[in-house]
């Protein structure tokens, strides 16, 4: 799933995916929100349910964003208080809830649930897949951009 980057003069190894796992991860990631989409905009039934399914949708997708970044924060130690933890947790889990809560009770044939709840399941772990390659790449960045400035700080004296 990952390459080696080996830096000429150091002997520090920078690892980041292959260009075809984050191809992977994009193109599930869009597959996912595809599937979402054209399943909303096709869903038969009423106008205010399509609304609320949507919204669901958006809500679990910011929320799945919001609690990857934050378990990622404080993996190696605290850096956010308590409170933003019963926020971030709180958030999620309200927004999964409520989705399923409106796909369970809306009156549609089982087949539109099965393909509603099927393709969004789908969305958030495409969406925990997303974060963690793009927060790796950032890291990677970082990581080169800290070995650089130090060879130029080597080469300076």
């Amino acid at each position: 799933m990952s390459s080696d980057a080996y830096s000429p003069s150091s002997s520090s190894v920078v690892r980041r995916d292959t260009p075809a796992w984050r191809a992977q991860v994009w193109i599930s990631f869009g597959l996912a929100v595809t599937l979402c989409a054209t399943g909303l905009a096709w869903l038969p039934g009423q106008d205010l349910d399509r609304a609320f399914m949507v919204m669901g949708y958006l809500f679990c997708l910011t929320s799945a964003f919001g609690l990857s970044k934050f378990i990622r924060d404080n993996d190696k130690r605290r850096s956010d208080t308590p409170g933003w933890k019963w926020v971030v947790w709180g958030g999620f889990f309200l927004a999964m809830a409520l989705t399923a809560w409106g796909l369970w009770r809306m009156d549609v044939q089982p087949v539109w649930k099965a393909y509603l709840a099927v393709s969004w399941l789908f969305l958030i772990s495409s969406v925990f897949t997303l974060a963690k390659t793009l927060r790796d790449a950032h890291e990677a960045d970082v990581l080169e951009a800290r070995l650089q400035g130090r060879r130029e700080a080597r080469e300076e004296t």
